[in-house]
């Protein structure tokens, strides 16, 4: 949960950059990867790291469509990657 935490300041750090977080309109979705063993189910448990992360910065406009998916591996051997998308003004 932390490392999806992470992985959604690194995301929110990243449309800073690119647009500005006050631009932000909405979170619209976001997809969590876990990188997990056989039979490890908690997926979603694991990616409420970032969706909290992002009603905390955003309150209501935080509130997005999720998935949670479990993977056997990601690159670079990392444990969650988070997708993001946002609606902008």
């Amino acid at each position: 949960k932390d490392l999806a935490q992470r992985c959604g300041l690194n995301a929110l750090a990243a449309v800073d950059s690119l647009v500005g977080l006050e631009n932000v309109v909405k979170v619209v979705k976001v997809t969590g990867f876990v990188a997990s063993a056989p039979g490890f189910t908690g997926q979603p448990a694991v990616i409420n790291g970032a969706s909290d992360l992002f009603g905390t910065v955003f309150g209501e406009a935080g509130r997005h469509a999720r998935s949670a998916v479990g993977v056997a591996e990601l690159p670079l051997d990392a444990p969650v990657e988070i997708e993001l998308i946002v609606e902008v003004a």
